[in-house]
């Protein structure tokens, strides 16, 4: 390696040794100042988290109250309305709640997102709503059991004790559904519709109305009055002599 080859790799080096020296020496002398600056800026973040923590506590019960009211559906001109709250804050809550609970956020057609919040009661009710209504049990016994049904008229007079020992257990057959269903005493909102003949949705329409026992009397077939349990959310036959 000549002179001229190590007089150039040393220039090279102080060009860079330079330039780190000075900046070390300024950090040196004003490393408070930038430990100042980056205590202040996490200070200012922890606020700016303990503002957002407040005005959340604030938004939660309205939150609470438009997911029971909409089962599950809300928008941010619903949470900005109910709270009157800006735009931008009730969107970036609803952002927040979508990730912490795992909801579906869809444009609709005006454009603005629609945020999907799936709790138990609207689970039920969309499971519920989509089971068609069975046949009522007040249907004739043919229908329900064939098998059981009575001879032609012509053959009546010559029926063996066999046959007519079926025609009992029929009635027993027809109530025993009720009698499995009431271990416990009440009936679920799907139950108490398959029994009425009704759509779910209807029993959960009407399941708070005044005259929802006389309405379902006049649906059940062993006209049964039914109340409803706001505690369970289970529904009981009402006791005989009680309005």
């Amino acid at each position: 390696m000549t002179e001229k080859t190590i007089e150039s790799y040393g220039k090279g080096f102080l060009v860079l040794l330079l330039p780190a020296s000075f900046l070390i020496i300024f950090l040196v002398a004003t490393w408070k100042i930038w430990v100042a600056l980056i205590l202040l800026l996490f200070a200012f973040n922890m606020w700016q988290y303990h503002r957002w923590q407040q005005w959340c506590q604030q938004a939660n019960p309205i939150f609470n109250q438009l997911i029971q009211e909409n089962q599950g559906r809300i928008t941010p001109i619903d949470l900005a309305v109910k709270g009157n709250f800006s735009g931008e804050m009730a969107k970036r809550y609803l952002d927040t709640k979508s990730a912490e609970f795992g909801a579906r956020a869809l444009n609709s057609e005006e454009g603005s997102n629609v945020y999907y919040f799936i709790t138990a009661s609207t689970l039920g009710s969309i499971l519920d709503s989509s089971e068609p209504p069975k046949e009522s049990f007040s249907q004739p016994v043919t229908t329900v059991l064939p098998f059981l049904a009575p001879p032609p008229p012509n053959q009546e007079q010559g029926l063996e004790p066999e046959t007519e020992s079926l025609k009992q257990p029929t009635e027993e057959e027809v109530k025993r559904p009720l009698e499995q269903q009431l271990v416990f005493g009440s009936l679920i909102q799907s139950e108490l519709a398959k029994r009425l003949n009704v759509y779910s949705s209807t029993v959960y329409k009407r399941r708070e109305d005044p005259d929802f026992p006389e309405w379902t009397r006049s649906k059940d077939p062993d006209g049964i009055a039914w109340t409803y349990s706001t505690k369970t959310k289970e529904f009981f036959p009402q006791e005989e002599g009680k309005s």
